[in-house]
């Protein structure tokens, strides 16, 4: 049976069992593990990266996807957790982490899947990635999504994590991409990868990335850029940026996504048989071959040389003018980019069940104001398990769909005893919590903002002591109507 109906208007629930409320005690204990999560966050994150589109593999060819899927695991919660499972005398190697991941039709037989072992980076991120999956002719979709199931090598299993949908192609377009069907097009702001693969042997492959704040072509790792369309010329030190599509022949800032780290403003150009196009002006279409040539100078192109990322001059083509020749490594081959992060915390008790599924907040929505003002939580992956708090106060919380969460807004003065004399901002920050105190953390919060006419009115309240609460409540009332405002950190 699906969800039950939200009522028209939150009021009209009194209280049935749509509303769900943790009962004192428990509120009180996770109350507790909350601050002090607050005070010292101790988060799991699953990141995972991958290219948009996949080519399908024809007959017996196995087309491994490029770039491959990556999965990173950040955060102080894994080397808690593994000293949790190492106090328990279960051995050095039970704390590592192990993977298995493959398409979402290959059912739950880790046959069918590849096996992924971390390493651990310098930076203390581990590192897996799945370099021989592909898609057979067989496979019919048009679309699909990546399942990560991960364990503890004890056999506890952590849970399972799934890519954006990704887009099955047969080819490279190799027609003039028309805006009128956008899907193969590519974005100004969304996330490129880029690959140089010399005489299209797959061994050869290596892909922009940055290590040690430099960027270089590795064999090992890729790195998701930002493309991001600029105005033309670029003179000032902050690079005006717009919206669209990209076409060939624009100028582009590639910004990678990890470091911030830019590349200096670049023309975009088509690349035909090892030729460098200046009079292309179409859109970019996926796994399209192009070439990067800085802005201003002399026929120089970004190029790979080895593992290093060098500049490289073109020649003219004495016979077309509109051509420049190119050496293998200045021809790059561009492909979306997608990135799914999801982030929870075991530290208010020691987790057995899987922590999946684990709910992605996309966007808040406020409603009704007086005396209750309701939040609507939008996303992904919700359950009938799941309440909302605001820092450590638990809100009232209502499941509508896997998509959509309602609560009921704290009022303010669960956060400040004070809150008569209220001068500054209160944030707060917003996180879903399992029933069995696992926390999912977010990057939006919640801030009680208060009116600057009620500052300037406070030193008056002295002056009329008889009316005083009836006054304050209707402050805070109208206080609580007006004053909730949301953000999501960047």
């Amino acid at each position: 049976a699906g969800p039950a109906e939200p009522p028209t208007h939150p009021r009209s629930c009194s209280p049935p069992r749509c509303w769900l409320r943790s009962n004192p005690y428990q509120t009180n204990l996770l109350r507790d593990g909350v601050r002090r999560y607050l005070q010292l966050p101790a988060d799991q994150t699953v990141l995972i990266l991958h290219a948009k589109v996949a080519q399908k593999s024809y007959g017996n060819e196995k087309r491994f996807f490029c770039p491959p899927p990556c999965v990173y695991l950040s955060g102080p919660g894994w080397k808690l957790k593994q000293e949790q499972i190492k106090a328990g005398d279960l051995g050095e190697a039970s704390f590592r982490v192990c993977g298995y991941m493959g398409l979402d039709s290959m059912g739950s037989s880790l046959m069918e899947t590849q096996k992924l072992s971390f390493e651990e980076q310098p930076d203390a991120k581990g590192f897996g990635c799945a370099k021989a999956l592909y898609i057979s002719d067989a496979d019919k979709r048009k679309h699909f999504r990546l399942v990560l199931k991960l364990f503890f090598s004890n056999g506890q299993e952590i849970g399972t994590f799934h890519s954006k949908l990704i887009k099955v192609i047969s080819k490279p377009s190799q027609k003039k991409q028309s805006l009128k069907n956008t899907d193969l097009c590519i974005s100004s702001g969304s996330k490129v990868s880029l690959f140089n693969r010399l005489r299209s042997q797959t061994v050869s492959t290596r892909y922009l990335s940055v290590e040690g704040g430099a960027f270089i072509a590795s064999a090992r790792q890729w790195a998701a850029f930002t493309l991001h369309l600029a105005d033309e010329p670029s003179t000032c030190s902050e690079f005006p940026l717009r919206e669209g599509y990209i076409r060939y022949g624009s100028v582009v800032q590639l910004v990678c996504t990890a470091t911030g780290i830019t590349l200096p403003p670049l023309i975009i150009r088509k690349v035909t048989k090892q030729y460098a196009m200046l009079d292309v002006d179409e859109p970019i279409s996926q796994l399209h071959k192009c070439a990067f040539q800085f802005q201003g100078s002399d026929r120089m192109y970004l190029c790979l040389s080895m593992e290093k990322v060098i500049q490289f001059q073109a020649s003219p083509c004495p016979k077309e003018a509109n051509r420049e020749l190119l050496n293998d490594g200045s021809c790059w081959t561009i492909i979306g980019t997608e990135t799914v992060e999801y982030t929870f915390s075991e530290s208010l008790a020691c987790i057995r069940e899987p922590v999946s599924p684990v709910p992605l907040i996309a966007a808040l929505q406020l409603t009704g104001g007086g005396d209750v003002a309701m939040l609507e939580v939008q996303g992904e992956y919700f359950h009938t398990h799941l309440k909302v708090w605001f820092g450590d106060v638990e809100a009232e919380t209502m499941y509508r769909s896997p998509k959509s969460l309602v609560c009921v807004v704290p009022d303010i003065s669960a956060f400040s005893s004070d809150w008569r004399w209220l001068r500054y901002p209160i944030t707060v920050p917003l996180l879903l919590i399992r029933d069995d105190g696992l926390i999912y953390s977010s990057s939006f919060t919640f801030t009680y903002t208060p009116e600057q006419s009620f500052i300037l009115r406070q030193p008056v309240l002295s002056d009329v002591p008889q009316d005083s609460d009836k006054l304050l409540d209707s402050i805070h009332q109208e206080f609580t109507r007006t004053n909730f405002h949301l953000f999501m950190q960047s």
